[in-house]
């Protein structure tokens, strides 16, 4: 017996994951679950692929946590799933002022995730892997940071400290040939020389920048979900064939050196509901408090599970048991698709 329809709020419904959130959703197996997208952008795919789509403010407006509360309320949704980190702030302020669950971890968390000076320094005090790092502001502390890390012998990066993704990333490479890069690549190139660099940054100020030693070998993730104490169900998988600073091709893994690692950053953070954790070689480089891209099973459904975990309808314990479920080298292949209609 089927149960009750449910309808869900999906944040950021034009992020490159949605078609695939969207469907795993829809084709959960024991529910009509009605979708809900928000974006910023009338050109968002949610418009096209959700039941109803509302436009919103940016994840960073003030009116951005209003506005989603009176959209739950308009279509009366049993949860919100937000999808980028650009929302996670003023959802995890306002969480306990909604009338149903967001899956977002609780302001301090994100802070700590998001910042990632601060996330670097938690993961040396732990004892766990990551880059040596400098937080600086301006072209000469960039300059200074990056030579005190091993520049021009080495190459190193930065980001700022405050960014989600790929945005902002850059490596300092002496070796980069920029007359390759014109002929050769595409547009957008992350790697560029100290020297150019500098020129482009104001001398001080400007935003905090964390200059980085760089990491190098295979991208892995950890994917899962959590309840403020540890993982309740997850995996590792790899992150391969990047396009535009997305990764296209993904295989799970069973490690549980990785799990033990993820599981001492969920405690340590007090991460709920979705996470993803990525590493680059051996260190950790990213904490992403929110869903990320899922492998998906047909009889493990996380999204699915995730939903269900928040409204009541599954257990801590139960999620747990479901474990044995997830199979290692279960293969997820991304790639570009495209709509059509009539204006």
């Amino acid at each position: 017996m089927s149960l009750e329809p449910i309808t869900v709020v999906v944040t950021a419904s034009g992020a490159p994951g949605t078609a695939a959130l969207l469907r795993g959703l829809r084709e959960n197996g024991e529910r009509p679950v009605r979708l809900v997208g928000t974006d910023m952008s009338e050109r968002s795919v949610g418009r096209h692929l959700c039941d109803s789509f509302h436009l919103v403010p940016a994840g960073s407006d003030p009116g951005f946590p209003d506005a989603i509360r009176s959209i739950v309320e308009q279509e009366g949704a049993a949860c919100v799933l937000p999808q980028s980190s650009f929302d996670l702030e003023g959802l995890a302020a306002h969480r306990d002022a909604f009338p149903v669950p967001v899956l977002v971890s609780k302001p301090d968390t994100i802070f700590r995730s998001n910042d990632k000076a601060e996330t670097y320094a938690f993961l040396h005090r732990l004892g766990l892997p990551a880059p040596a790092f400098r937080r600086v502001n301006g072209a000469v502390e960039v300059d200074a940071a990056a030579r005190e890390l091993g520049y021009p012998d080495v190459p190193v990066c930065f980001k700022p400290v405050f960014s989600s993704g790929s945005r902002g990333f850059r490596i300092l490479d002496p070796t980069v040939d920029r007359a390759h890069q014109l002929l050769n690549e595409r547009p957008g190139s992350v790697a560029m020389r100290l020297e150019e660099a500098v020129e482009l940054l104001p001398a001080e100020g400007g935003p905090d920048l964390l200059v980085m030693e760089l990491a190098t070998g295979g991208e892995r993730t950890i994917d899962g979900i959590a309840d403020g104490r540890r993982i309740l169900l997850g995996h590792p998988k790899t992150r391969e064939a990047m396009r535009a600073g997305l990764a296209m091709y993904f295989v799970t893994l069973e490690d549980d050196a990785l799990m033990e690692i993820a599981n001492r950053i969920v405690a340590e953070l007090e991460i709920e509901h979705f996470f993803n954790i990525q590493l680059v070689g051996e260190h950790v480089i990213e904490i992403n408090p929110r869903i990320s891209t899922i492998v998906y099973q047909e009889d493990l459904n996380l999204p699915y599970l995730g939903v269900k975990r928040a409204i009541g309808e599954i257990t801590a314990d139960e999620l747990v048991a479901l474990r044995p479920r997830i199979r290692p080298g279960r293969t997820a292949l991304r790639y570009f698709d495209q709509l059509e209609w009539d204006a």
